[in-house]
C-alpha cells in the first residue's frame, strides 16, 4: 500500500492509545494519500443488540458516510490475536444491515468496494487469525481484499 491511491479511500481505525503506534501508522499512510481518517473511538457505537434499541448511537450515520468511499482501510493494533473492542463493535453492528430488509440494499453497496488492513504489534508479522478475521468478514460482505501492511512495534520504540 505504499503506492499512491487512485480511488476514494477512508481509514477506519481504533486503538487504546489515541496517539500511539496505530495512530502513527495511520498518519504515515494518510500523509502519502489523500484520505479521510475516522477514529472509531470518537463515536458511540454500542455492541450489537437483537432488539436494535440503541440510544445516542453514531453507527448508522457513520456507516452511511463510509459508503461514499471505494476503499476502506482498517487499522488496529493486535490485542490477544484480535482487534480492539470498538472495531469489533463496529464490525458486529454491520449485522443491523443484514437483519433489516430496508437496509440490505445499502449493505450490498459494499460489493463494489475494496478493503485493506494496517496492523501493528510486538511481532514481526500479524497473527494469521487476526488477518483472517478481517478477510473472511469483508469477503463475505462482497468486498475485495487489496493488501495488508504490518508494523512491528518493537522496532518503532
Amino acid at each position: 500500500m505504499q503506492q499512491k491511491l487512485n480511488r476514494s479511500t477512508v481509514i477506519i481505525y481504533s486503538s487504546a492509545r489515541k496517539n500511539g503506534n496505530t495512530s502513527a501508522h495511520v498518519n504515515s499512510f494518510a500523509e502519502q494519500n489523500d484520505v479521510r481518517v475516522v477514529c472509531l473511538d470518537d463515536y458511540k457505537i454500542p455492541p450489537y443488540c437483537y432488539n436494535k434499541n440503541y440510544k445516542n448511537d453514531d453507527f448508522y450515520q457513520l456507516f452511511e458516510s463510509l459508503l461514499n468511499y471505494d476503499h476502506w482501510v482498517f487499522a488496529s493494533p493486535v490485542y490477544w490475536y484480535n482487534t480492539t473492542i470498538q472495531m469489533k463493535a463496529f464490525i458486529d453492528r454491520i449485522t443491523d444491515y443484514m437483519d433489516d430488509e430496508h437496509l440490505k440494499p445499502r449493505l450490498r453497496l459494499l460489493r463494489s468496494k475494496d478493503f485493506s488492513l494496517l496492523s501493528n504489534a510486538s511481532s514481526i508479522e500479524a497473527p494469521e487469525v487476526f488477518v483472517q478475521m478481517f478477510k473472511q468478514t469483508f469477503n463475505y460482505l462482497g468486498m475485495s481484499f487489496v493488501s495488508h501492511q504490518h508494523k512491528n512495534t518493537q522496532s518503532a520504540v
